[in-house]
């Protein structure tokens, strides 16, 4: 075997073809699966896009490096569906640019988390964990909620996703600053808001201060949506054929 290795590195055309063999091999193993994209991965016709708020939520989970900690992604493994719910579907990641799957669990999966503690608990976990979970090494994010929120440029945000096939619309976008902020504050006028993105959106002040709109609201907005955005996880498998 080693002889045919050395007469093949001796001639650099025969080496170019192998390589450019094997290469091909590899590529169509990755490739070809993609062309049944379509019957494989789920769809779900009612799912929801992230607001600007939880857009913006989103964007400071991805820049304090939350995803370095928490994956977004249940595998199949029954101890893990026990713990945090229904494996996580592709398609609930179809409107996630960058997706955070992730496989690093310093702390727990998050794919489930909306819904499952109240604001209050969320904005005391990240101002500093250890108040509510004592054995937490996570850092403290105390400073989100003295840091208002930027929404000047969440329009801009909206537009480069629906480049990329997120469907938001063109009155979502040009209304995404004053979105960001009635969202966070209830006692606005939020008719605009819910007729654009649905019943479904949750409006309240999210870190407790219904004075300003702050960073610690849009976090807090993202991760209580986190598992909410789509229910096709929790629909009953369809009929094989």
């Amino acid at each position: 075997m080693f002889g045919t290795h050395y007469r093949i590195e001796r001639k650099s055309i025969m080496l170019a073809v192998a390589i450019m063999v094997v290469a091909s091999i590899g590529g169509l193993i990755e490739i070809a699966p993609l062309f049944t994209i379509d019957d494989t991965v789920e769809s779900d016709p009612k799912m929801r896009v992230y607001t600007p708020l939880e857009l913006a939520g989103r964007n400071i989970y991805i820049r304090e490096g939350c995803y370095a900690c928490h994956s977004q992604m249940i595998r199949t493994l029954q101890d893990e569906v026990e713990r945090y719910g229904p494996y996580s579907l592709a398609v609930e990641s179809k409107y996630d640019h960058p997706m955070l799957w992730g496989s690093k669990r310093t702390g727990p999966d998050l794919a489930r988390l909306g819904g499952k503690y109240s604001d209050q608990w969320h904005t005391a976990h990240l101002k500093n964990p250890r108040d509510v979970v004592p054995q937490s090494i996570m850092p403290r994010y105390n400073w989100l909620s003295e840091s208002q929120l930027q929404t000047k440029y969440l329009g801009d945000d909206l537009r480069a996703l629906r480049a990329v096939g997120v469907p938001y619309t063109d009155a979502m976008i040009e209304n995404a600053t004053a979105d960001a902020v009635a969202q966070a504050s209830p006692d606005d006028d939020t008719a605009g808001l819910v007729k654009r993105y649905g019943e479904a959106t949750q409006i309240r002040s999210f870190d407790g201060d219904k004075g300003t709109v702050s960073e610690m609201d849009a976090l807090v907005a993202y991760l209580q949506v986190l598992g909410k955005l789509s229910d096709a996880a929790h629909q009953p498998p369809a009929p094989t054929k």
